[in-house]
């Protein structure tokens, strides 16, 4: 029976998509082993958020040939979408996949053979346009459960757009029964992960649900002690989700919504889709409904045409919410 090791960098979907992916190999007969086993084969899953993932990659590569200096190791995730050839030409590397590539790779790399030089699956972004569901397990206490993936957005410092397409979602119906799934595992947390999860409900382009409508679906899920709502743009909150999380029994009060700037100048710039002045009409209604809430903001410092007076603007608007904590 060969081994098969998984690392993920990067967010709560990449986690989610490894498991689910981890899973497949279990399936097929593989044993799963800790990253710092040796193994016959070796799935990295990557990010593409940050400068560092060439870096990242690079290292974590090392690593895995230092536990078995013959296995194959598979690259996949955004990065993976981003710069395939970059990555192919990695010292030790056997295959590179791309988004709409990576949950079929037992199929496309049947037999895991190593030939020397890496192979390169790689589609252009608008293949990646099927949604696969995936949810962690077994690896963290809580499961994190994915509901959309891709974004409609164009924020001027992202290229997620770039590296899993367009938004789509799964049916309310199939999450509901992936809940209770996990639920049979004894997950007693379940975070609900996206890369834009407000916009859940596209299918196809067209919008057949919404947020709010599973975010009421799920609450009437047994067994699931608590849920809780990942990251989630402020144009997106909407009052009638705010108020279901204030009066729900399961939604648990915390909510992680980016800011990114205090400044209307740099917002505009970064073409967010909102002012500050929408931020803090969420803050303010999030704590008066829910007092003892937990916000989570994310913020940019040092963006292209930034000044030290916009750098002093979200400085001051920041000191004014009352938010929890920062991610900068």
């Amino acid at each position: 029976m060969k081994k098969v090791a998984f690392y993920t960098l990067g967010c709560k979907l990449n986690y989610s998509e490894t498991s689910s992916i981890s899973r497949l190999f279990e399936q097929r007969g593989y044993e799963k082993v800790d990253f710092a086993e040796k193994a016959d084969i070796y799935v990295i899953n990557t990010c593409s958020v940050t400068d560092n993932a060439d870096k990242k990659c690079r290292k974590v590569v090392r690593e895995a040939l230092k536990h078995s200096p013959q296995a194959f190791i598979a690259i996949v995730g955004c990065y993976a979408q981003l710069k395939p050839q970059e990555i192919a030409e990695i010292p030790g590397v056997d295959a590179v996949l791309g988004a709409a590539e990576k949950f079929r790779l037992l199929d496309v790399l049947d037999g895991f053979q190593k030939e020397g030089l890496a192979k390169v699956f790689h589609s252009d972004i608008q293949e990646a346009n099927t949604f696969h569901n995936a949810y962690s397990l077994s690896d963290r206490t809580r499961t994190f459960l994915k509901v959309q993936d891709g974004c409609d957005y164009n924020c001027s410092f992202c290229t997620i757009p770039l590296a899993r397409g367009e938004s789509r979602s799964d049916y309310v119906a199939n999450i509901l029964r992936s809940a209770e799934e996990i639920v049979q595992a004894g997950v007693k947390e379940i975070v609900l992960t996206g890369v834009n999860i407000g916009d859940f409900g596209l299918h196809e382009g067209k919008r057949e649900e919404t947020f709010f409508d599973l975010v009421k679906a799920l609450e009437k899920v047994e067994g699931v002690e608590r849920f809780r709502i990942s990251s989630i743009e402020p144009n997106l909150l909407t009052n009638e989700i705010v108020e279901f999380v204030a009066s729900s029994k399961k939604f648990v009060p915390h909510f992680h919504i980016p800011l990114q700037s205090g400044s209307n100048k740099v917002l505009k710039m970064m073409r967010r889709r909102y002012q500050r002045e929408l931020y803090a009409e969420r803050v303010a209604l999030i704590k008066s409904l829910i007092p003892n809430c937990c916000i989570g903001v994310d913020v940019i410092v040092g963006f292209p045409g930034e000044t030290k007076e916009d750098f002093l603007d979200t400085y001051k608007f920041l000191n004014e919410l009352d938010i929890s904590y920062l991610h900068v």
